[in-house]
């Protein structure tokens, strides 16, 4: 089946079959989280971003298998309320970007700065710090070598615009700064979005917008 991204609360995972990495992605209450399950298809290596909330429905999709880390993408509290449960389970090593993690109450394992490699079995991931949402937000990147690259933007980056920076000009500022730079200048088109909320898109289907983004100042 065809692979939309489009999931909701109590309803399936939605599965994007790469051919090095699959991606499991699951909606969980009571924000509407997107959490993403990361396996390396060589291995059977798995990682996991976001332990949202809801940690039987995301034991349940890890399954038998385990995970070997969890990421965090930023330090609000709806993106880790089932985070202690799931690495009491799993035993998973934990990620944060640095500036994020005296605000996650479960401790980092490795504090990720800008650039770093986190690797899911033989899959590399690449942090890319973004700063306005929250100090310490991360997005991920997987430079897919057999297609476009993925991104993986926390609540930093969404259909129609960047992370709420609640009506403050210079966090704005930063974070759009940030996310063109880092993400809209280095990426193609072709770039697959998973946000941390909601339906994906595509950098393609969201860079005409960003001149109006600058405008409104949101």
């Amino acid at each position: 089946m065809t692979y939309t991204g489009e999931v909701k609360v109590g309803g399936p995972a939605d599965v994007h079959e790469l051919k090095d990495l699959m991606i499991t992605k699951i909606a969980v209450g009571p924000m509407d989280n997107n959490a993403y399950l990361l396996r390396c298809r060589a291995t059977d290596e798995q990682l996991l971003i976001d332990a949202a909330n809801e940690a039987g429905t995301l034991l349940g999709m890890i399954g038998d298998d385990g995970i070997a880390s969890v990421v965090t993408t930023h330090r609000h509290g709806d993106h880790w309320q089932a985070l202690a449960e799931v690495v009491a389970a799993t035993g998973a090593r934990t990620y944060a970007g640095r500036e994020d993690t005296s605000g996650i109450p479960v401790p980092t394992d490795v504090p990720v700065d800008d650039g770093d490699v986190i690797r899911v079995g033989n899959v590399e991931l690449t942090a890319r710090h973004l700063v306005g949402h929250t100090p310490g937000s991360i997005a991920l990147v997987y430079d897919d070598p057999h297609g476009h690259p993925h991104v993986f933007t926390g609540d930093c980056l969404f259909p129609g615009g960047v992370g709420n920076t609640g009506n403050d000009a210079q966090a704005f500022a930063r974070l759009i700064q940030d996310v063109e730079t880092k993400i809209f200048d280095v990426l193609p088109d072709e770039t697959w979005v998973y946000p941390g909320h909601g339906n994906d898109t595509t950098l393609g289907a969201e860079r005409p917008q960003l001149p109006e983004w600058h405008a409104r100042g949101w």
